[in-house]
């Protein structure tokens, strides 16, 4: 399935009145523009607004009157559920990562703690985050936050689970390497 079918997927939550935009069309040019380096709804519509003629050419279905005003979309995005739009992105990085044909696929799992997100004046830890990333496909197949009273073991098999990565070769830190830690993985899938 195509990204773009996905997209259409997600519950667009505006009132069928009065919309302009398709909801799918500005995600998807969304996405576009972050990867050309947009890091503001502005910039967003810079994107959109100088380059509409040739991803109206490249995506006839999206295709776009005008560009948006910055501030649709910024109601468009913050708008849509997060969970939907993540769960059509995994399925989207799934459908790009390879198969395993014999040898298994290899997948490296490791965590980061976010610089910047500790915030000692509302007593909030720093956020840590685990992702999953296809060493074949050079895709990230998706992330789990790792709680504050826990640590990345448990959210590792939880994210292993999740993905239904069965039958491939896993690539973790030292941390994981306990004992008993394969069978609690098999009993979760």
């Amino acid at each position: 399935m195509d990204l773009l079918s996905l997209l259409s997927e997600i519950p667009d939550p505006r009132r069928r009145q009065g919309q302009r935009y398709s909801h799918v069309s500005v995600l998807l040019f969304s996405i576009l523009s972050m990867v050309a380096g947009a890091r503001s709804y502005r910039q967003i519509h810079g994107f959109i607004a100088v380059h509409l003629a040739r991803l109206n050419v490249a995506f006839p279905m999206a295709a776009l009157r005008g560009a948006p005003a910055y501030t649709s979309i910024r109601a468009i995005l913050q708008g849509l559920d997060p969970d939907a739009v993540e769960g059509v992105l995994r399925r989207h990085a799934a459908s790009l990562s390879p198969e395993p044909e014999g040898e298994p696929a290899v997948v490296a799992i490791d965590g980061k703690t976010l610089r910047g997100s500790f915030d000692a004046f509302a007593d909030r830890k720093a956020a840590h985050l685990l992702s999953a990333f296809a060493i074949d496909g050079q895709i990230i197949l998706g992330h789990v936050a790792v709680p504050d009273k826990s640590n990345e073991i448990p959210a590792a098999q939880d994210l292993i689970a999740e993905l239904g990565l069965a039958g491939r070769l896993f690539t973790l830190d030292a941390m994981h390497c306990q004992k008993n830690l394969r069978g609690s993985v098999e009993q979760r899938q």
